[in-house]
């Protein structure tokens, strides 16, 4: 008689990130891990802006093929991780591979950083195989629209303080490019990609969530600066990761029409 087989738990992404993660950047990138469940890579895989390897780590059963990164201080980190078969130090716009090397890229909320995103786009395109998938996520101009502060000083009136604001938000970001899906789909077009599927997430109730905790994660950067961790008691019921809140976040439909960021999945011509 053959025994059963023990049944597979999902991956609980949302935990996986609270406990390497400040709180508002975990709960964004497990919605996001959550879209890749469904999505074959292709290999080999790039992955573009691969930063510290903590979501690729999570996200991703195997290794992505290579994972590169203008940033050599996250690189560090990445170094130490099982994510990647091989990273690399390299700029978007210039990458050190031939053309058509890839069946598959990736870029997981990188793009909105680069000021000159349509060189790096164009150089996707080239690396990329006939064919080939190029997956990624961007903030979009919902945005700055559904920031809770922002649209509190403009209810009373405090226009010039709401886009101050927005502007500081936008600065503490570090983001170039928060664009609409019209925009995005004629640079895509332009560089030779059809969008094959696409979505806008995390709503503006997510959203505040994520806005409130650049400021309550305050603690977890001052960890970092000192110890190198974001996280140092990455257990259930530590009072400074809100779990159960989130909880009730991450197990809602995140797809929403009026979402700030949008996932595109889109094919090489």
């Amino acid at each position: 008689m053959k025994e059963k087989q023990a049944a597979i738990e999902p991956k609980d992404f949302l935990w996986e990130n609270l406990k390497r993660l400040p709180y508002f950047r975990a709960f964004l990138r497990a919605v996001e891990s959550r879209f890749y469940e469904d999505i074959p890579l292709e290999e080999p895989v790039l992955d573009v802006g691969c930063g510290d390897g903590i979501f690729a780590e999570t996200t991703f059963d195997k290794k992505i093929t290579v994972g590169f990164d203008p940033a050599l201080r996250s690189l560090r980190e990445t170094a130490n991780r099982k994510a990647y078969s091989s990273i690399l130090c390299a700029a978007g716009a210039a990458m050190p591979f031939p053309d058509a090397y890839f069946s598959t890229v990736i870029s997981n909320s990188v793009l909105e950083h680069i000021l000159e995103v349509d060189a790096v786009v164009a150089e996707i395109q080239r690396v990329l195989k006939p064919g080939g998938m190029f997956i990624f996520c961007v903030p979009n101009d919902n945005l700055l629209k559904n920031l809770s502060i922002g649209n509190t000083l403009d209810s009373l009136g405090l226009h010039h303080m709401a886009d101050a604001y927005r502007n500081f938000f936008n600065t503490i970001s570090r983001h170039h490019h928060a664009d609409p899906f019209e925009v995005w789909q004629t640079r895509l077009t332009k560089n030779g990609f059809q969008i094959k599927k696409w979505w806008h997430y995390f709503s503006p109730k997510h959203l505040h969530t994520l806005e409130w905790g650049h400021y309550f994660g305050l603690p977890s950067l001052i960890n970092k600066k000192i110890f190198g961790r974001w996280i140092l008691f990455p257990f259930h019921g530590n009072w400074f990761i809100p779990e159960k809140r989130l909880r009730k976040q991450y197990e809602q439909d995140p797809i929403h029409i009026e979402g700030s960021y949008t996932f595109y999945i889109t094919r090489k011509d």
